[in-house]
């Protein structure tokens, strides 16, 4: 315990426009989980990235066992002993799980089957872990897709082991697994780090906390610490380190706070639907889930939820509702009137809108100017552009401004590219489009992810005010439980491209029902 099993000294790293890490300092123990916690933009990720020799540092050490060494490549990290499970997965869907681990193999080029074989089965047995190596990884829950990634993490010689942002995707029956495996590979002696901005799920397991914030480490739990440490005396002082002088007005994040819990609340919403889908089912692409016969109904300004394990067809419905991806049978109603066969800007027109996860791409034009992203639904309509085509600039400037400033849009002027703004003032750009020029409902697919803390509660009580006194409705997608019960009336789960069941966001149980259709169970008996 005296010598660290991996040592970074002084590392940073910056790109353009973002200094990522900030001579960090960070030491890994053996037999140790090692919790890195920050805030989306913390700097985790890239840190751990050195460390996996996935990026090179600008500047600092990495010590193995004490002794300098030279990370150029992710080889050279596994030849080191440093193993590495990403956010997503890896693994290749055609592939069997032997031929998987396999891929990540060390030695010549000739593959030996049956040596990879034994030591498949050594990894999986240490791990408790009862997948079949002849098992097509594509028909694998997404549990047990991990489990198969870190299996060919130890199978390749791993001793500390990364996971990033593991819980994001699984079910919460799937977290309780994954620590348990966390803690019988610490109980081996290898060393694990956990990354993750979820703070409750990741005092349950730690035995060291690391805090990054702004790319710098702003503080440091040891065991003593932590065994000394109530866990409500232990939340306030992660707290502090992650968010400093803001600790008290950010404290009640659904990441930072207590265990997910329902709101409570029934709201009483009107009779009136804003939204009705009756056996709706969707075209499908190679490898798609696909959507297949889905029926729910939206009320006038209620907050519905979907959920469900990533890839069983939330991105597709999203589509569908946004019309997107054409509607192969069923019927498709927005404000009583079928809009089934209408396209993206008719349904824009009648204030349907549609927040999409790809912000960078499919949300905003990187090449011009944050302006015209604003007005990009409004283009050669009148006052902002003339019936010859002509850009009323002054019109666009006005309109542009004045949404800037409505949703903290931090850009130097509106004629300011897009593509040159960070990753959170492009969601804002998106965000201030869609939900300006008097929206009756938004579906949101994942609006929060990747943003900062004070951005996510900004959006998130946005959505509940828009909501407030039956006005805007919203179909709110999201991997985030936490946030789906901090916010949602009703939960719909979508399976393997259908509705499993829809819950009512209130009772002690609401976890637990959510947890059992993710996986596929109770199908057809939890609608409410």
């Amino acid at each position: 315990m005296d010598v660290p099993a991996v040592e970074l000294r002084g590392i940073t790293k910056v790109f353009p426009r973002v200094v990522a890490n900030d001579r960090v300092d960070l030491c890994l123990f053996g037999g140790e989980i090692h919790a890195l916690l920050g805030e989306n933009g913390a700097g985790k990720s890239t840190l751990m990235h050195i460390l996996a020799g996935v990026l090179r540092p600008d500047s600092g050490t990495v010590l193995i066992d004490g002794m300098p060494v030279k990370m150029d490549d992710p080889g050279d990290a596994r030849a080191h002993g440093i193993g590495m499970v990403y956010q997503h997965l890896t693994l290749v869907p055609g592939f069997t799980v032997l031929e998987n681990v396999m891929l990540g193999g060390r030695g010549t080029f000739r593959l030996d089957r049956k040596r990879a074989r034994r030591a498949y089965l050594e990894s999986a047995g240490s791990l408790g872990a009862d997948i079949q190596p002849d098992a097509m990884t594509g028909d694998l829950p997404l549990g047990r897709q991990q489990q198969v990634e870190i299996i060919k993490a130890l199978a390749s010689g791993a001793r500390v082991l990364i996971l990033d942002e593991p819980t994001a995707l699984l079910a919460p029956a799937e977290v309780v697994d994954l620590q348990r495996a966390m803690r019988s590979l610490s109980e081996r002696g290898m060393a694990v780090v956990l990354i993750s901005h979820k703070l409750p799920e990741a005092l349950e397991v730690a035995d060291r906390v690391s805090v990054l914030r702004a790319g710098r480490a702003a503080g440091h739990l040891t065991p003593d610490e932590l065994r000394n440490l109530s866990s409500e005396r232990t939340r306030e002082v992660v707290v502090r380190m992650m968010f400093g002088d803001d600790a008290d007005a950010l404290s009640d994040l659904a990441e930072v706070s207590l265990p997910a819990t329902s709101i409570g609340v029934r709201r009483t919403l009107p009779e009136k639907f804003a939204l009705r889908l009756d056996g709706v089912s969707a075209t499908r692409e190679r490898q798609e889930t696909g959507v297949g016969e889905v029926s729910f109904e939206v009320r006038r300004g209620e907050i519905f939820g979907v959920a469900g394990v990533e890839g069983n067809g939330q991105r597709e419905l999203a589509e569908v509702l946004a019309g997107q991806r054409t509607v192969t049978s069923g019927v498709l109603e927005f404000e009583g009137e079928d809009v089934t066969h209408l396209g993206v800007s008719e349904r824009e027109r009648r204030g349907l809108r549609f927040v999409t996860e790809d912000r960078m791409g499919e949300g905003t034009v990187s090449s011009l100017p944050v302006s015209i992203n604003l007005l990009l639904k409004h283009v050669g309509r009148r006052p902002y552009w003339t019936r010859g085509g002509r850009t009323v600039r002054g019109a666009v400037r006005k309109t542009a401004g004045e949404i800037m400033q409505e949703f903290d849009v931090r850009a130097p002027s509106p004629e300011t590219l897009c593509g040159t703004l960070s990753g959170g003032n492009i969601q804002k750009v998106v965000l201030g489009r869609e939900l300006s020029f008097a929206p009756r409902l938004v579906v949101y697919d994942k609006p929060t992810q990747g943003l900062d803390a004070r951005t996510t509660r900004a959006l998130r009580l946005r959505i509940q005010q828009m909501a407030a006194g039956h006005e805007v409705a919203a179909v709110l997608i999201s991997s985030d439980l936490d946030e789906l019960l901090a916010l949602c009336d009703r939960i719909g789960v979508m399976y393997r491209g259908s509705l499993a069941g829809i819950v009512e966001n209130s009772g002690p149980d609401v976890v637990e029902r959510l947890g059992r259709l993710m996986l596929g169970g109770d199908r057809g008996r939890a609608v409410e």
